[in-house]
């Protein structure tokens, strides 16, 4: 009679390292979220940020003067503020952040208008990450 759970068998040491050479563990770069915060009372500010960023290609014409031209897929964070503001009848702003880049803030609980809003203009839901009471 033996006893086999005494052996000693390690089931992830063949598997190696799960993370392996992948950077980009837990990264939501591509994810874009929007967010609610509570500021005092009854006020509400709601952040949006994640959008993509500008993809600028450089082309070279007759005089060496480099001419910036945009990809197709990107997303001008001033127009988009200007049309949620115009859209959503509130207050807006666009702030630059170190670590999240260009966000996007708005006056009041508008995470379903904007989900809405963008799902609407082409961007494919399962990117879009609302966050929030």
């Amino acid at each position: 009679m033996s006893v086999q759970n005494l052996n000693t068998f390690d089931p992830f040491a063949e598997e190696g390292d799960p993370l392996g050479d992948s950077k980009d563990v837990g990264s939501q770069s591509d994810h874009i979220h929007i967010r609610i915060q509570q500021r005092n009372g009854r006020k509400t500010l709601t952040t949006l940020q994640g959008l993509p960023k500008r993809e600028l290609f450089h082309d070279r014409i007759a005089d060496n003067v480099a001419v910036m031209l945009t990809s197709p897929t990107e997303y001008d964070a001033k127009k988009i503020l200007k049309a949620f503001k115009k859209e959503f009848a509130c207050n807006g702003t666009l702030v630059d952040d170190e670590k999240m880049g260009q966000v996007i803030q708005l006056q009041g609980d508008q995470r379903a208008k904007i989900s809405n809003f963008l799902i609407e203009n082409g961007l494919d839901k399962s990117i879009i990450k609302v966050h929030g009471f």
